[in-house]
């Protein structure tokens, strides 16, 4: 929550508009319909929290995006990741008594709380000024929720549902697959179905909004390590992202998201090295609702020239 307030803080003596403060377009084919040779955009992110004392620990978030249009073609890359570790005081019963009786029986031991690898690559080709197709390849990895690594593609159709001078709302629709390599148990195949609403605004000069849901749903049975039922309809997943950026110049600007993903058939639980081993044939979920909260400096190292005035 504090971090909201400093943004709304670093926003509100944020200025005047730069001359070249982008319009948000979304996936649309004014995106591309002005651009006789190829642009290119590329932005870099990082974040990090170090805390010492009492508990000791250490987050960071990086990421970057990467675009190129061309005609009524676009082609994307982006990538992300999230790494938290903890070390926390846990007993080393030194006497087999069960209680701590010294400072000598307390040694700090760390958890990896957030392993989150996430990348995309995806091809627009724009149809009309409201209609696209596009196709998409993921790879990814989140170790605390059981699934060592994910890799999958998507594809579909999407259209402009609203824009203004200021706004621009697209929805999505199409099909989802993804084989997840899990903690615990023989890989799994998911193919689902898709939905996708995305909205980015300009809510003030220098300030932009951009806001997304997504929601999948398994087509096919799933046999999961959890012993939960993975019936169709079963797998369902949402994901949820809020994003607030502020710009401090033309290339710098900081930014606080809000991610929040459930999974209604998580993977295996996974604990820390070191940890008691669970029960023969015990394997719980993990979790069915995460959530990250990031604050980040955007560096946007490339971008097109601004438009002529008219």
């Amino acid at each position: 929550m504090r971090a909201f307030v400093w943004l709304a803080v670093v926003v509100a003596t944020a200025g005047s508009a730069y001359a070249d403060d982008p319009k948000f377009v979304y996936g649309n084919f004014s995106d591309v319909k002005d651009v006789k040779k190829p642009e290119w955009t590329a932005s870099a992110e990082a974040g990090l929290v170090v805390t010492t004392g009492t508990t000791d620990s250490t987050t960071a978030t990086g990421g970057f995006k990467v675009s190129r249009k061309e005609g009524n073609n676009k082609l994307a890359l982006e990538a992300s990741g999230t790494y938290a570790k903890t070390g926390t005081l846990v007993l080393n019963d030194l006497n087999g008594n069960g209680t701590i009786d010294s400072t000598d029986e307390l040694v700090e031991r760390d958890q990896i709380t957030a392993e989150t690898l996430a990348s995309k690559a995806r091809y627009d080709r724009f149809l009309t000024s409201d209609n696209s197709l596009f196709v998409a390849a993921l790879a990814g990895r989140d170790l605390p929720a059981g699934k060592d690594a994910t890799f999958g593609g998507q594809i579909g159709y999407s259209r402009q549902l609203y824009k203004s001078k200021t706004s621009t709302t697209t929805g999505e629709i199409g099909y989802d697959f993804s084989r997840e390599d899990l903690t615990v148990g023989p890989p799994i195949s998911v193919h689902s179905g898709r939905v996708f609403i995305g909205h980015k605004a300009q809510l003030l000069a220098g300030a932009d909004l951009d806001a997304s849901i997504e929601a999948l749903t398994n087509f096919n049975r799933e046999t999961l390590p959890t012993g939960q039922d993975g019936g169709a309809f079963n797998d369902t997943r949402v994901n949820l992202r809020v994003a607030i950026s502020a710009k401090v110049s033309n290339s710098i600007a900081f930014q606080t998201s809000l991610e929040s993903h459930f999974d209604n058939r998580p993977g295996p639980l996974t604990l820390p090295s070191g940890s008691a081993p669970f029960a023969m044939g015990f394997v719980p979920p993990a979790a069915e609702v995460e959530t990250i909260m990031k604050v980040s400096l955007i560096y946007t190292f490339l971008q097109p020239p601004p438009a002529p005035k008219k």
